[in-house]
């Protein structure tokens, strides 16, 4: 979604923001800036990746009808406790009170013996592969795509916040009863930072790429969980920083 504005002296084109707060049982539980659509899967993919679902939940707009408001029946799969969310466009653990309210437990993810290992080459072409209408016409949008093992792509959303397209593209999964990932391959348009390991670990998925570089909390959870990890994806290369076994 985009908002025309005037500068200087031409009609341009800007990436909209505004917040979306997501309730749990008319309880507001988080607050993220984000660009408007998707909200339902948006709001689903963000519980998911804290660990509060497994499944696709009753979810819909808020009794009173708020703008800007998704409300989901609960009862979550743990209590979130008293503290609430605030994520902001650029970072998706922003306002968290500590990491150990950050690394929600997931088990580590199988290495499937009878799938081939992925090519080098197709891996680093999936930046490519990221339809972006939104990012052409305002240059101020992130980009999250779900692709097949062949590379063809099955979902692809963008929003100011790299966590939000990336929840977004988890809560599309969700709906459709396709979680865990793990046949799939998940890419970003940005940096590949903690929380967006976290996620696709979360969401099954074995392999994470991004255009950008990993952050050492990235990689260190990645190892750890069994992702296979994959930055600086341009050019027709790519890094890999674990998981290196998915690989050929």
């Amino acid at each position: 979604m985009h908002a025309a504005i005037e500068r200087d002296g031409v009609r341009d084109y800007v990436a909209v923001e505004e917040p979306l707060e997501i309730r749990v049982d008319g309880r507001p539980l988080a607050v993220t800036m984000r660009t408007p659509g998707d909200d339902e899967r948006l709001a689903a993919g963000f519980l998911h990746g804290e660990g509060l679902i497994d499944r696709w939940p009753p979810i819909g707009p808020s009794g009173d009808l708020a703008a800007n408001v998704v409300e989901v029946a609960g009862p979550l799969l743990r209590d979130p406790g008293a503290r609430s969310f605030y994520t902001t466009s650029s970072c998706g653990v922003c306002g968290k009170g500590a990491i150990d309210q950050v690394a929600v437990d997931a088990p580590p993810l199988p290495l499937d013996a009878d799938l081939p290992p992925l090519p080098r080459a197709l891996l680093a072409t999936l930046p490519e592969r990221l339809v972006q209408p939104e990012f052409a016409r305002t240059g101020g949008l992130h980009a999250t795509g779900l692709f097949d093992r062949d590379g063809g792509p099955r979902c692809v959303r963008e929003d100011v916040g790299r966590h939000n397209a990336f929840d977004k593209v988890v809560g599309w999964a969700l709906e459709r009863g396709e979680l865990p990932l793990r046949d799939a391959l998940l890419c970003v348009s940005g940096r590949l930072s903690f929380e967006l390991v976290q996620k696709a670990v979360l969401a099954g998925a074995p392999v994470l790429v991004g255009v950008g570089a990993p952050t050492s909390l990235a990689v260190a959870l990645a190892r750890d969980r069994g992702l296979t990890l994959c930055g600086f994806a341009r050019g027709g290369r790519v890094n890999v920083y674990s998981g290196e076994e998915r690989v050929a």
